[in-house]
């Protein structure tokens, strides 16, 4: 049967010779063009992360000869207290920052589904704000919550007579604040779910109301099965996103106060360009990315009966 197909198309070509010519012209067009990503690819993301592979079996500091020492950098790490405090950070933070991302998201996104006046400009409103570069967005923290002078706690005494906290100064609050933070972060979680939202089909809506189903029971009977798949994207890029929180901290606390900011990654770039322990810090980056893999995959396995798809999985 592969013969015949093989033979077939010989004939054809054959036959047609000009369609071969544009097939192959073609190809070469597909090539060219995919070119630049391939390169980018090849020379920012493929090789920088093979090569960080295979540092992080050596003992390599820059300046130094790079010495293969198998897994004893992995050994270390899971010797390491510090190792384990910035990772006790991080998940502190991913475990507020998650759902305070998914919530406040789908809120907004619900809330700017509704037909409503200047409809747009709340859109862009509230969208715009997460595109501003993440320097900038810590300095604006940095003086909305400062304890002495910031908006925040100036509102708070003068509304309330209440004694705003610490902040970003204070080991109990530096957390709940950077998580806070995701405020001005939120807008392409809103985004996604908006799209998402305006997708469904406003029968079931009307003839759920028909019915007498309250608007808590098509919320939760209709929208949100409905938009599952989304609702897990969301998610998994929240859960992403969380664990690769850096700039904040660097710029606002520099790991502090009583270490209780020191992300994963913070701790990560000092020990690759601050000690210039490129081996040690490949291996952390690699441990991030079991990690990282191994949540997407937990998360992707048990919403497997909670998310809906539209085509059957069977």
């Amino acid at each position: 049967m592969a013969v015949n197909l093989k033979k077939e198309t010989i004939y054809k070509q054959k036959l047609n010779p000009k369609s071969s010519l544009s097939s192959r012209r073609e190809e070469r067009y597909f090539w060219l063009f995919i070119s630049p990503w391939v390169i980018g690819f090849t020379l920012f993301i493929g090789g920088p992360m093979l090569a960080s592979l295979y540092f992080s079996f050596t003992d390599y500091s820059i300046l130094g000869a790079i010495n293969f020492i198998g897994i004893q950098n992995f050994i270390n790490l899971f010797q390491d207290p510090i190792f384990f405090r910035s990772l006790f950070v991080t998940f502190g933070y991913a475990a507020l920052a998650v759902p305070f991302t998914m919530i406040l998201g789908l809120s907004l996104a619900l809330l700017l589904n509704a037909k409503i006046k200047g409809q747009a400009f709340f859109r862009t409103f509230f969208y715009a704000p997460s595109i501003i570069s993440g320097v900038s967005v810590a300095f604006l923290w940095m003086w909305l919550l400062n304890p002495q002078f910031g908006i925040v706690n100036s509102f708070l005494y003068n509304a309330f007579g209440i004694t705003g906290p610490g902040w970003f100064t204070d080991p109990l609050t530096v957390i709940p604040s950077f998580a806070l933070m995701q405020l001005t972060a939120v807008g392409g979680t809103m985004i996604i779910f908006l799209a998402s939202l305006q997708q469904l089909p406003s029968e079931l809506y009307e003839s759920a109301a028909i019915d007498g189903a309250s608007i808590w029971a098509r919320f939760r009977k209709i929208t949100v099965p409905l938009i599952s798949p989304v609702i897990l994207f969301n998610g998994i890029i929240a859960l992403i996103s969380s664990f690769q929180i850096f700039t904040q901290a660097y710029v606002i606390t520099d790991g502090g106060p009583d270490w209780m900011s020191y992300f994963y990654v913070y701790y990560l770039f000092e020990t690759a360009f601050f000690q210039n322990r490129i081996g040690y810090a490949s291996a952390q980056a690699w441990i991030l990315f079991i990690i990282i893999f191994v949540l997407t995959f937990l998360s992707l396995y048990v919403s497997r009966k909670s998310v809906h798809y539209e085509y059957d999985k069977k």
